[in-house]
């Protein structure tokens, strides 16, 4: 069938005539930047993409859509790390881009609520709670260009997931177009709402599977007055969870974020990030901690300090710059945000997004990397991220001089490797990125039986053409 009878071209002309050419883009080089995902695993093929500028105009579009039987992939920043946001090879997924619903409806200090559509960029939501005298605490490294829509569908973690949660957590209420057409408003302020199914939990995380959500009610927290960053080399993994429990026995609350980071992912940092200078090269672990509170007196550099020296006396931190400005702990934080793209340059790496108890994150690295060692002599661990939540990105680097192409070949022989130790840990193999395109043939074997069972009724019973988001989270 040629490419313009991919799609009924009567559905084109409705499409068209319901969203304007600001609304629907068809051009070649217009569709060319929804093509593919951020990792270039996937490159797909779309008729168009829809850019609708209301969500009545969202809701007008799905209903054609489904009446033509389209399939439907939506796409916010397209920071996926999963391909959950890129069309496949077939030519008939329709894109539907939410870039255009931007807007901060409502903001509420003393509710402390934020109503933000599904296309506001993550940084500008954040900026708008400040702006208010409020924050927003979802971090992550792409928030330049993740979107509400995104993070929410995802469940996105990030850096402070240790002190506020998931996007989940930081949710109450949702407005959702479903996959017929219908809008389920749901976008209630309440703190406590026990009327029934929470219907706004079916919808973050799924993916864009059940529905798009275009519109959410944020919570939102008080600034912090106070803040401190310190940069630690550390003896090894097991002294970067002692270091962690110091500060969480000392001061839970105060503890915002708790990053390990190796030696080898500081070097690529130093190595490929312009100005990617290290305070202290040479360590072979590293961990960031980032104390933050809102009370004007609360003292955070003596426990830094406290902690810090107590961890020195028993051995367990070897050497600690803290920053003393804004800016210093900015630059403290570079190092840390710039991993993924400092591994990029340094060649093909295969992520791992994985999860264990927080308890068990010494030994997801140190069996983990022994493991891919003897799989691939000469392979490169680069583990980093989120050990105060038990989130370790087990990232592993192309051996020096192999080709690319053929260490990507073993990618799920790697992943494999990691996640039989995952497993034997009691964790998971996706903890913030999602199932998206790459891992949905995992499923079956670790959330089969009833558990995945009662997934795939829910998205017969809630999308039963299987337009939303097809071939994402679920298998086939």
């Amino acid at each position: 069938m040629p490419d313009d009878q991919l799609l009924p071209s009567a559905l084109l002309d409705r499409l068209g005539a319901l969203l304007g050419p600001r609304g629907l883009l068809t051009d070649p080089a217009d569709l060319e930047p929804h093509l593919a995902d951020w990792r270039a695993l996937y490159r797909g093929r779309t008729p168009c993409v829809v850019r609708p500028g209301s969500v009545e105009d969202l809701a007008a579009a799905v209903r054609l859509c489904a009446a033509a039987g389209a399939p439907l992939v939506p796409q916010g920043g397209n920071t996926s790390m999963v391909g959950g946001a890129t069309p496949d090879e077939g030519g008939r997924q329709v894109v539907v881009s939410l870039a255009r619903l931007n807007r901060v409806r409502d903001i509420d200090a003393l509710d402390m609520t934020m109503t933000a559509e599904a296309g506001l960029v993550l940084k500008a939501a954040q900026d708008a709670a400040a702006g208010v005298g409020c924050l927003f605490p979802l971090s992550l490294g792409a928030e330049g260009t993740a979107t509400i829509g995104g993070v929410l569908s995802t469940n996105a973690g990030g850096n402070t997931t240790v002190r506020y949660g998931n996007a989940r957590d930081l949710m109450l209420g949702l407005e959702v177009v479903l996959p017929d057409g219908q809008v389920w408003n749901g976008l209630r302020r309440l703190r406590k709402d026990n009327t029934g199914y929470a219907l706004r939990h079916l919808f973050v995380g799924a993916e864009g599977t059940l529905g798009f959500i275009t519109a959410a009610v944020l919570r939102l927290f008080p600034r912090p007055r106070e803040s401190e960053v310190a940069f630690c080399g550390v003896r090894d993994e097991d002294a970067a969870l002692s270091l962690f429990r110091r500060f969480r026995d000392r001061d839970e609350g105060a503890v915002r974020a708790f990053e390990y980071m190796s030696g080898a992912g500081v070097g690529f940092y130093a190595k490929h990030i312009e100005g990617g200078s290290v305070p202290l090269p040479g360590h072979a672990h590293y961990v960031l901690v980032d104390l933050a509170s809102s009370r004007p007196d609360a003292g955070l550099r003596a426990l830094l300090e406290a902690v810090l020296e107590e961890a020195m006396e028993a051995g367990e931190v070897l050497d600690a710059a803290i920053g003393e400005s804004e800016a210093q702990r900015a630059a403290l934080w570079r190092i840390r945000e710039e991993h993924p793209e400092a591994q990029k340059r340094e060649g093909a790496s295969v992520k791992n997004d994985v999860s264990v108890p927080v308890s068990r994150t010494p030994e997801l690295i140190r069996r983990s990397s022994e493991a891919c060692a003897r799989l691939i002599p000469g392979i490169r661990p680069v583990p980093f991220g989120h050990l105060g939540d038990g989130n370790i990105h087990m990232n592993l680097e192309q051996p020096i001089g192999m080709d690319a192409a053929a260490f990507l070949a073993r990618s799920h022989d790697i992943m494999d490797t990691v996640n039989d130790v995952v497993r034997d840990l009691g964790g998971s193999f996706s903890a913030e990125h999602g199932i998206g395109r790459l891992k949905t043939d995992m499923m079956a074997d670790w959330r089969g039986g009833a558990e995945l069972d009662l997934m795939q009724r829910i998205k017969r019973a809630v999308d039963p053409q299987g337009l939303m988001n097809p071939g994402k989270v679920l298998p086939g």
